[in-house]
C-alpha cells in the first residue's frame, strides 16, 4: 500500500506524520523546535535547527512504520516567518524571523503614515503590520552587512519556511511556493496571482529574490532525502491545510484551529471580500490555477488561557484539570476574562489592550476564573463569526474545530451554545498534516479528489446549542462591554 508523508513544520515544534493509503495515520514523530529572543519583541529560529528537526522527525516516522514505500511528501508550515540563503552556498545570511515578531512595527507604521495600506490591503487582502513576511524581509536586507547589495545581484533568494524546505530538499533545484504561502507575505497581489512589483518597490526588495508560485497541488520537485526519489506534490501554509484537512470546500465552511491563539478561516468560494471588520483576505486554497478565497481573523490568546492558569497563577497542573473545575464554577456568578495579554486580534486589532478581569466577587475562586478563560474562546470566536457574516451578509456557516482546546466538551459545547449554531469535531485530530497529505496524495492519483474527501470527511461529534436565547444574549451583552472597558483603558 503507498504511503504520502507529511511534512509539518511548525512555530515550536516539527512533525513527520505517515498516512496509509485510505488516509489514516501509520506512525507519528515530533520534535521541539528552539526559540530565540535576541531583543524583547524580536523571535528568530535558527535555519539549521528547522532543517535538523524536519529531517529527523521524518527519519524517525519512516523507520517506525518500517521503511514502507513512500509515493509522495506534503508539507505544511508556519506561515509568514522569513529566511534568506544564498542562491550558491545555501546558506542562510541570518536566523529566520517569526511570524510573532514585532521588530517591524516602526517601519509599518510610517508606511500607513504615508497612506499606502488601503491600496496594499485591496492588493494582497491584509493590513500593514508586522506580522507579514514583507517588511521583514526589508529589515533584513536594511540591516545584515552587504545584503541589499548581494539581494540586487541575484545572489541572495527569500522564501517562507515551505520554500526553504523545498530547496533543501531538492538540493537547491526548486525554488517555489505555493499561492496560500504567498498570499501571507504582503507582496502577492491574490486579485492578479503574482508577485506585486509595486508593492516589492515600495519595499526596495529585488524579484529576482522572490519564489516561483505554484498550485498547493504541484510538482515542487524530487527530493533524495530519505532514500529513493520521492516527489514533493503539495503544499499549504498550516492553517489553510487544516481547513483543507477538515475539508472545507463549499462557501460558508468555517474551520477554527485551537491552539495557543485560534485562526479562523471562512471559505468564500471565487469571491474575495473586501472587510470592513479588518479581517484579512487570503487564498484558502488553489487547485488547477483556479485560487478560493476566504476570510481570516485571529485570535491571540485561546489555549494560552489555560496556560495562563496553569503557569501564571498556579491554579492548575495540568490544563485537562480545567473541565472539572469549570463545570463545579458557580453558575450564579458571572465573572469575565478579557485574555488580551498581548493586546486583542482580530475585529479589534488593538495591539495595546492588557488582560482584565470582571464580576468579581469574594466567594469567586479557581473554579470561576477557569470557566471565565474557557468562555472567553467561545465569545471571542462568536466576534469573528459575527464579524465574517457581517463583511460577506450570509449567515449561514457551518463550524468545524480542531486543535488542542478542541478536546474539551465543555468547551465546545459552550461554543456552541454562545454562537447559537452547531459545532462539529472531526474524527481525524490531525487535520493540519492530512490536508498536506492530501494534497500531495490526490496529485500522486491515491487520495479522491475534493468531493471524494468531503464524502469521506466523519464527524466524531457535533455539539448543539443547549442555551436560552435570552440568556445566550445577556451573556454575550456582558462580554461585550466587558471588551470595551478594556479598550478604554
Amino acid at each position: 500500500m503507498p504511503h504520502i508523508l507529511a511534512i509539518d513544520q511548525g512555530t515550536t515544534s516539527s512533525r513527520a506524520i505517515l498516512f496509509d493509503g485510505a488516509m489514516q495515520v501509520v506512525a507519528v514523530a515530533q520534535e521541539e523546535l528552539p526559540q530565540h529572543y535576541p531583543a524583547s519583541g524580536w523571535v528568530e529560529h535558527d535555519p539549521a535547527d528547522i532543517w535538523g528537526t524536519v529531517t529527523r522527525t521524518a527519519h524517525e516516522v519512516i523507520a517506525k512504520a518500517g521503511s514502507p514505500a513512500i509515493a509522495a511528501i506534503g508539507i505544511t508550515n508556519q506561515r509568514e516567518t522569513v529566511l534568506v540563503w544564498d542562491r550558491a552556498t545555501g546558506e542562510p545570511i541570518h536566523r529566520a524571523i517569526v511570524w510573532q515578531d514585532r521588530r517591524t512595527a516602526g517601519m509599518c507604521a510610517e508606511l500607513r503614515d504615508a497612506g499606502h495600506e488601503p491600496e496594499i490591503t485591496w492588493r494582497t487582502g491584509l493590513l500593514l503590520d508586522p506580522y507579514f513576511s514583507g517588511s521583514k524581509l526589508a529589515w533584513l536586507l536594511d540591516n545584515v552587512e552587504g545584503a541589499r547589495a548581494r539581494a540586487e545581484r541575484g545572489e541572495l533568494l527569500f522564501g517562507t519556511v515551505d520554500s526553504f524546505l523545498i530547496w533543501k530538499l531538492t538540493g537547491g533545484r526548486v525554488h517555489a511556493t505555493d499561492a496560500t504561502n504567498a498570499a501571507r507575505t504582503l507582496l502577492y497581489n491574490i486579485r492578479q496571482g503574482r508577485w506585486d512589483a509595486d508593492i516589492c518597490a515600495l519595499l526596495r526588495i529585488p524579484m529576482a529574490m522572490l519564489p516561483e508560485v505554484k498550485d498547493c497541488a504541484a510538482e515542487f520537485g524530487v527530493t533524495e532525502a530519505f532514500g529513493g526519489q520521492i516527489p514533493i506534490l503539495g503544499v499549504a501554509g498550516d492553517q489553510q491545510a487544516a481547513t483543507l484537512g477538515q475539508a472545507c470546500f463549499a462557501p460558508g465552511m468555517l474551520k477554527a484551529t485551537y491552539g495557543t491563539g485560534c485562526f479562523a478561516l471562512l471559505n468564500t468560494g471565487a469571491e474575495l471580500v473586501e472587510s470592513r471588520s479588518r479581517l484579512l483576505g487570503t487564498i484558502a486554497y488553489q487547485l488547477d490555477g483556479v485560487p478560493t478565497y476566504a476570510l481570516e481573523g485571529s485570535i491571540f490568546i485561546a489555549g494560552a488561557a489555560v496556560q495562563w492558569l496553569r503557569d501564571g497563577l498556579g491554579l492548575i497542573g495540568a490544563a485537562g484539570e480545567t473541565q472539572a473545575l469549570a463545570e463545579s464554577a458557580d453558575p450564579g456568578q458571572d465573572v469575565v476574562l478579557v485574555p488580551a495579554f498581548t493586546g486583542l486580534g482580530a475585529p479589534w486589532w488593538n495591539a495595546e489592550s492588557r488582560g482584565a478581569i470582571y464580576g468579581l466577587t469574594r466567594a469567586s475562586g479557581p473554579a470561576e476564573i477557569a470557566r471565565a478563560a474557557l468562555e472567553s474562546v467561545g465569545y471571542q470566536t462568536r466576534d469573528l463569526l459575527e464579524a465574517m457574516q457581517a463583511d460577506w451578509r450570509r449567515d449561514e456557516a457551518v463550524l468545524r474545530v480542531d486543535g488542542g482546546m478542541a478536546a474539551s466538551d465543555w468547551a465546545m459545547q459552550f461554543l456552541a451554545d454562545i454562537l447559537g449554531a452547531p459545532v462539529d469535531r472531526p474524527r481525524m485530530t490531525e487535520t493540519t498534516a492530512l490536508g498536506a497529505a492530501w494534497l500531495a496524495g490526490m496529485r500522486a492519483g491515491i487520495y479522491p479528489g475534493p468531493e471524494g474527501f468531503a464524502a469521506e470527511w466523519a464527524c466524531e461529534r457535533q455539539f448543539t446549542p443547549d442555551m436560552d436565547p435570552g440568556l445566550r444574549a445577556a451573556r454575550y451583552a456582558r462580554w461585550q462591554r466587558a471588551v470595551a472597558a478594556t479598550l478604554a483603558v
